[in-house]
């Protein structure tokens, strides 16, 4: 689930792969309707993760550098960092 406040965007629940094209849509809207640069998004309250969910944050990436802002990742659980070094792609994350 995804609540956007101002500039932060709240992840909270299981990113999986059941849950992943709603996260995506959700992020994507959030971006839309954020009239700032960065979009911080918040992950402190994700509670189960695997792999779609990097797939899901390459896509707001995507989408942000498409209508000109850009996103910071906060609050990465340990699990998704560990899948991101798996797939090697720890490095192209916009991590604060």
């Amino acid at each position: 689930m995804i609540r956007a406040i101002n500039d932060r965007v709240e992840v909270s629940g299981p990113a999986t792969v059941s849950d992943a094209s709603t996260l995506l849509a959700e992020g994507v809207a959030a971006l839309s309707a954020s009239n700032l640069p960065v979009a911080e998004f918040d992950l402190t309250d994700v509670t189960i993760v695997d792999s779609s969910l990097l797939a899901v944050v390459f896509g707001w990436m995507r989408a942000a550098k498409t209508s000109g802002k850009s996103i910071r990742l906060t609050h990465l659980p340990p699990s998704f960092l560990s899948l991101a070094a798996v797939y090697d792609v720890a490095d192209l994350l916009p991590q604060h």
